[in-house]
């Protein structure tokens, strides 16, 4: 069911830190070539830092955790990947399929493998006008329930942040803003929204994660880091760009998993591909500070 690697296998055997990376990013939120030469730049990203990359992605029903460059080339050209989420992941291993994993996904993936920290580009959660439509990403539970660090740029400024944090803090999730004082906004580095907490070293949270564990409360927690200053697009003109995307996916009754890579391609083109941009930057940023952190966890 989970085939590991070589160079995974060494680090898990050797106590060495460990970063795991997500699919979807490469399926279903980027362009290609843009997406091959992103996740490369990333897992390159975690070796400098001194940690082991461990991309992951079901193929032919089969959990992979670390990817060659040509399995990562051939999954981003392939037709028909699946997006998994926990509901889909069993259906894709008995049925022999391909999918790419989303951040609950990963999350369990990771679990499974004995990773604890995992870099994405952002979390999921609410979204907007889930009181009628019930659209709540899986991610949520995901973090209340699995024990993995998820390293972000926040919430997707797609969805309602105040109620993602409120489902968030209700289910015992941590949410750790990083030299911030405000929750990121994924491509805008504030959301308006004060940090739930704040610490400012990797080391540090590499403790909260100890003590999360030691009392064994289950569940992850979320590192939220804002994207580097030259990089953001400002709240009040990324939330322009939002309505009008949203007002599209009504209008052409997207809704479900094919909303979110919708609103994606919207905006990198209402953006003229500043969106794009902005998101390989903080996924790159992302895993930086996830192999910092890894590194903390190890004492290293």
């Amino acid at each position: 069911m989970i085939r590991i690697a070589p160079e995974v296998a060494s680090a898990l055997a050797n106590g060495a830190p460990l970063v795991a990376l997500e699919t979807t990013i490469v399926t279903h939120g980027m362009p290609y070539p843009q997406n091959v030469s992103t996740a490369l730049s990333v897992e390159a990203i975690v070796r400098d830092a001194g940690a082991v990359p461990a991309t992951i992605a079901v193929i032919e029903g089969c959990i992979r955790i670390g990817l060659s460059a040509e399995e990562l080339e051939r999954l981003a050209t392939a037709s028909d990947v699946l997006k998994l989420s926990r509901a889909d992941l069993p259906y894709a291993l008995a049925s022999g399929r391909t999918g790419a994993t989303t951040v609950a996904a990963t999350m369990i993936c990771a679990h499974l493998a004995r990773i604890g920290v995992f870099a994405t580009g952002g979390i999921g959660g609410v979204h907007r006008g889930a009181e009628t439509t019930m659209d709540i990403s899986a991610d949520l539970e995901e973090l209340a329930r699995t024990p993995v660090a998820v390293v972000c740029a926040g919430a997707k400024a797609l969805l309602d942040i105040p109620k993602t944090l409120e489902v968030l803090e209700t289910r015992g999730v941590p949410v750790v803003c990083y030299r911030c004082d405000e929750f990121p906004a994924f491509w805008s580095r504030s959301s308006g929204l004060p940090a739930p907490l704040r610490l400012d070293e990797p080391r540090a949270i590499a403790q909260l994660i100890r003590a999360q564990r030691e009392l064994g409360l289950g569940g992850g927690l979320v590192v939220a880091n804002p994207i580097p200053h030259a990089d953001e697009i400002p709240a009040p003109e990324m939330n322009d760009h939002i309505e009008t995307a949203v007002e599209e996916a009504r209008r052409d009754g997207i809704t479900g998993k094919a909303l979110t890579p919708f609103l994606l391609d919207r905006l990198m083109s209402n953006t003229a591909g500043r969106s794009l941009d902005a998101n390989i930057a903080l996924v790159k940023s992302n895993a930086h500070l996830a192999a910092r952190i890894a590194l903390a966890l190890v004492g290293t």
